[in-house]
């Protein structure tokens, strides 16, 4: 079994850098933020959910949580739609709709209602979902984000009748078969934040009392894993995304589809203790520290943030917002581990 020996732990310094007061910038220029890109919802919420998952935070890392929950709620409408985009001067760029930072709003809250050892941080966070939980979208992955926030709450408060609802909804979008012999996803091509699928039939099977889901998320994990993995390491679907004819290693690969694995892994362990989802775990924080298809080292231990892509010649050494919270994301479940195996 791969453990992740010696995994540092989450430093927060560079997702603290690339904020101000209004929120978290979405991209860097090495390792410096561009504020002329502006914010964005789905980076908010993934600030929200992992300083939710963050013990004994410090006060800046609380801040941030802060800062997201007013973020998030500003985003979202009163019918409970979601806007994705604010420019530096804190002006909205798009209309609110039903996409993935929506689904992502409702993962961020519902960690935060869960898990953050903050009471204020936990009544506004349900105070927003309140509104966005009401609404569904016809996009497959905003509703498996939307279903891992639901379940959080549900995890929380099993009486909670909206996540039920909202989880039950999701759950009855996600039964459709594979596409043919030897190639049981459920599209006709893997995209990103792939394994955030087969995380979701696995939460909502489990809560749900859904056996044959629960069993499609964890095969649908298993395979997903050993296609994305080469040589004991992970080499992971890139930015241009895999079909069944293709083969890798591909390039560019995006931490997120790492943090996405590592996520669905930690899932998989709490229904099914079984050594493979810790690999999957371990192997994911290994990926970021080099053990992947270039060996090269995917973060900067000197700010804590981590690269914005692996390439065939090296890493893209931008530190932008996402992939400094897929590494974060990440070393969260290698600490828990760790934590467990020892």
């Amino acid at each position: 079994m791969r453990r992740p020996v010696g995994t540092p732990e989450p430093d927060f310094r560079h997702l603290i850098h690339m904020s101000d007061e209004r929120a978290t910038f979405e991209h860097a220029l090495f390792r410096e933020p561009r504020p002329e890109h502006g914010y964005c919802t789905d980076d908010m919420a993934r600030v929200l959910v992992v300083t939710s998952r963050e013990p004994d935070g410090s006060s800046a890392v609380h801040d941030l949580a802060l800062l997201s929950l007013r973020f998030l709620h500003g985003a979202t409408d009163r019918q409970g739609k979601c806007r994705n985009r604010m420019n530096r001067r804190g002006a909205w760029e798009d209309r609110a709709a039903l996409d993935d930072c929506w689904g992502r709003s409702i993962w961020g809250l519902g960690t935060a209602a869960a898990r953050s050892d903050d009471h204020l941080i936990r009544h506004l966070a349900m105070s927003g979902l309140d509104r966005a939980m009401s609404q569904r979208s016809t996009w497959p992955r905003a509703m498996a984000f939307a279903a891992l926030g639901a379940a959080e709450v549900l995890s929380s408060d099993p009486g909670d009748a909206a996540a039920r609802s909202l989880l039950s909804d999701a759950a009855d979008s996600m039964n459709g078969p594979g596409l043919g012999t030897g190639w049981p996803w459920p599209e006709r091509r893997l995209t990103y934040a792939n394994a955030t699928i087969p995380e979701a039939m696995i939460a909502a099977g489990s809560l749900l009392g859904r056996p044959a889901l629960l069993q499609r998320g964890l095969d649908l994990l298993e395979w997903l894993v050993d296609r994305e993995s080469h040589g004991g390491h992970l080499s992971v679907t890139p930015a241009g995304g895999s079909g069944p004819a293709d083969h890798g290693p591909g390039f560019d690969q995006q931490p997120i589809e790492v943090a996405a694995l590592a996520d669905a892994c930690a899932r998989a362990w709490t229904v099914d203790p079984n050594r493979r989802w810790a690999d999957g775990i371990s192997m994911a924080a290994a990926w970021f520290g080099g053990d992947n298809d270039v060996g090269t080292i995917m973060w900067d231990p000197d700010t804590g943030g981590a690269f914005d892509g692996l390439e065939r010649d090296g890493a893209n050494r931008n530190q932008g917002t996402e992939s400094t919270l897929a590494l974060l994301s990440t070393l969260q479940h290698a600490r828990s581990v760790v934590s467990i195996l020892q």
